[in-house]
């Protein structure tokens, strides 16, 4: 999303992960698929454990992708598409209701699941997500191939776009580095873009700087019902965004330090721009915001009224969350346009604990009443969606 355009932070966000990621696989992303069958089933009962292999797949719906070539399909997106009816071998049924099995690995592609590719799920082999790790480096300044420039949702390592999709202990990453591209403007950089309805991520991460988690809808007159569990987002600027009813129970968000700034403040945790005939935006609960950077230098959120919705009233309210004191406690709140002011969103708090929740001004901290609390939990947000009792 545009807004003030900040300065290079670090890669080792991704990085700290990768070596991992490949000794548990035993293979790079280029490597090729091991020569015999019988060394390729036997690295497939390894990488992929209990969810089964190509050799003993757990049902016609349930492709296998392995990086060292142990599975079904070496990248992500191939395992996609095939899903989609467009294999002879896996694509019976139309694309609904198919199962990506993801092994240890760094996929380092784009991915796009698109409408048609109802209900699937991908799940990360290892059962951590440090484990298995989906990234690309583009920016919404990226030239694109046939001219131009990706532009914010261009930008996304992975786009989806379908109902009823389903993560589980993987992450989602984008590492462009401003530092590596002095001068350009847009450094938007989306590690994920999530439209569709009834989206689930349950112990996922979402890695990147600016724009890392886009949670969103299809149109504007769509309210896409999104839910994430036990998760860890990290960034610096408008970093969880977007016009999805969304739920983060349980949630881990880190900001990042600046070394481009010479003061505060860094960024913003959250920026939605829920439509305004949407009566429920973005809930926090239950959740932690912890800060690498100097106390009271990140703001909790600001409110992104885009050009393409000027009648948006952005809401988020942040409940029973452990506040860290990188949120700058007397002024938690800022405009990202001086013609939309926060103080006629929809912020509000309730409970939270910790440094940064600390008020000291309550007019720059509107909380809700017990009455209002009642009203703002996950089965109100989510309604006939119950994705909790899957966890």
């Amino acid at each position: 999303m545009t807004g003030r355009q900040p300065g290079p932070s670090r890669r080792s966000f991704v990085a700290a992960g990768i070596g991992t990621a490949l000794a548990l696989a035993g293979a790079t992303p280029a490597q090729a698929a091991p020569a015999d069958h019988a060394t390729r089933a036997a690295r497939g009962r390894r990488v992929f454990g209990r969810y089964g292999s190509p050799a003993a797949r757990l049902d016609e719906r349930t492709l296998y992708v392995d990086a060292g070539g142990a599975g079904d399909f070496t990248t992500v997106q191939a395992a996609v598409t095939a899903a989609g009816g467009t294999s002879q071998a896996f694509g019976t049924g139309g694309g609904s209701g198919y199962t990506l099995v993801v092994a240890p690995g760094v996929y380092r592609e784009t991915v796009a699941v698109s409408v048609a590719r109802t209900e699937m799920t991908w799940i990360g082999a290892s059962g951590n997500a440090r484990d298995v790790v989906v990234v690309y480096d583009n920016a919404a300044g990226t030239p694109k191939p046939g001219g131009g420039t990706y532009g914010t949702t261009g930008s996304a390592t992975t786009l989806v776009q379908a109902d009823g999709f389903t993560a589980r202990d993987i992450t989602f990453a984008n590492d462009w580095l401003r530092a590596d591209h002095p001068g350009m403007s847009g450094t938007q950089a989306v590690a994920i873009k999530v439209q569709g309805d009834r989206s689930a991520f349950l112990r996922c991460r979402f890695l990147g700087h600016q724009d890392t988690l886009y949670a969103d809808s299809m149109a504007l007159g769509t309210f896409a019902r999104q839910y994430f569990r036990d998760c860890y987002a990290e960034g610096d600027v408008d970093f969880v965004f977007g016009r999805a009813t969304a739920v983060f129970e349980r949630c881990h968000f880190h900001t990042l330090t600046r070394t481009d700034l010479a003061s505060a403040p860094y960024g913003f945790v959250f920026a939605p721009s829920t439509a305004g005939a949407n009566p429920r935006g973005y809930l926090v609960t239950r959740s932690r915001i912890t800060s690498e950077a100097p106390d009271a230098h990140y703001k909790l959120a600001r409110p992104w009224v885009p050009s393409s919705d000027t009648t948006a009233r952005p809401m988020l309210t942040v409940r029973e969350t452990r506040l860290g004191a990188g949120i700058d406690a007397v002024a938690p709140y800022t405009n990202m346009s001086s013609g939309f002011p926060w103080q006629d969103q929809r912020f509000a708090e309730y409970r939270n604990t910790g440094p940064g929740a600390v008020v000291s001004v309550p007019e720059n901290r509107p909380q809700l009443t017990a009455a209002e609390a009642a009203l703002a939990t996950r089965e109100a947000y989510l309604g006939d969606w119950t994705p909790w009792e899957r966890c």
